[in-house]
């Protein structure tokens, strides 16, 4: 009872940007945090010890999220950049292929924005979230 009040509670006081984006910085720290709390579930590390370590990484996550948001170059680092998939209804197969996007990925973003297939778009791009944007053609 104890880790779930004091995960919830860290969360909140950070904020929900630790599990909103999803970019590499949120998907590491959680991961990182989950483990670190697990293994006092298990009874293999040290209440006080493992809440500290958590407050550190939950503390570290604030400071480089800021940091993010105000320079654009660790915001690079920490997050991505976004990559154009496809522009004025054609698709970039070297793309899709060099990111992982699979034809029924792509289908599903385009079904997701009103789309049955490119004709009609302007750009898809695949943001740093791994959310991947379709634009309207004007």
């Amino acid at each position: 009872m104890v880790i779930f009040a004091y995960g919830l509670a860290i969360v909140h006081l950070v904020g929900r940007r630790v599990f909103g984006e999803w970019a590499a910085l949120d998907i590491i720290v959680s991961v990182v945090v989950g483990l670190n709390l697990s293994r006092v579930l298990t009874g293999s590390a040290k209440l006080w010890g493992t809440l500290a370590a958590t407050t550190l990484l939950m503390a570290l996550h604030w400071i480089f999220a800021h940091l993010a948001t105000r320079f654009p170059t660790l915001s690079r680092v920490f997050e991505g950049r976004p990559v154009h998939l496809g522009e004025d209804g054609r698709v970039d197969g070297r793309a899709l292929r060099r990111h992982a996007v699979s034809e029924a990925d792509l289908g599903e973003a385009l079904r997701g924005s009103g789309f049955e297939d490119l004709s009609g778009t302007r750009r898809v791009v695949l943001e740093p979230s791994g959310k991947i944007s379709v634009l309207k053609d004007h």
